[in-house]
């Protein structure tokens, strides 16, 4: 059985460092994503949009790897990838921080290896729609991405601590000739249930273009 390992095949955009932000070309990867938002002054996990596209996607993810993996013709294992998340407000893209007072628009996602296709997702819904009631089951889209030319850095830390690693982002692109476009992304390392605050590994993403 082929076995895929996706985060070491692309650790240069899993794995970056903490110390520097680094120039990186992002290619087209496969997503499902769901879209929704945050209520200004909501805590995340406490946003009924954001919990219900996380247990939609992670039930999609875990369906999708076990269909690939018993597939007779080409069975494939890989492991699920994390959960990434592109971020934005209706005044910013670039430098969107936890901190701000106003509603938080999202994109939650996680990339699917290339096994995986579009009537896999197709075939993963209706499995899903008669296994559990998923609020977010019909709002999930498979869909590919390709963010380019990108700014990134390993957050290490609270995501409260995250606008000062931004503006080192920030400052280091237009330092380089570089101008900000597209949304803040995120790519969750951590699980903050099991993780310390201060153990928090988060890549920070920010898709740039040449002035």
């Amino acid at each position: 059985m082929q076995k895929l390992d996706l985060k070491k095949e692309y650790r240069h955009l899993y794995n970056p460092s903490a110390r520097e932000v680094e120039i990186v070309e992002v290619p087209s990867f496969n997503f499902i994503m769901i879209d929704g938002v945050i209520p200004a002054n909501m805590a995340v996990e406490d946003a009924p949009d954001y919990q219900h596209a996380l247990e939609a996607l992670y039930s999609y993810s875990y369906t999708l790897k076990f269909k690939v993996k018993k597939d007779p013709d080409n069975p494939v294992d890989y492991a699920v990838m994390p959960l990434e998340g592109l971020w934005w407000t209706k005044t910013s893209h670039r430098e969107f921080t936890p901190s701000r007072k106003e509603a938080w628009y999202f994109t939650a996602m996680i990339m699917q290896p290339e096994p995986v296709s579009a009537a896999h997702f197709a075939q993963a819904r209706e499995e899903l729609r008669k296994k559990k009631e998923l609020r977010s089951l019909d709002l999930a889209r498979f869909e590919a991405f390709e963010e380019g030319l990108c700014t990134q850095i390993m957050h290490i830390g609270p995501f409260s601590e995250e606008p000062a690693t931004i503006a080192r982002m920030i400052a280091f692109g237009e330092e380089h000739g570089y101008r900000a476009r597209g949304k803040h992304h995120e790519i969750y390392l951590s699980d903050p249930r099991r993780t310390a605050p201060e153990r928090l590994r988060t890549v920070l993403r920010h898709p740039v273009s040449q002035v």
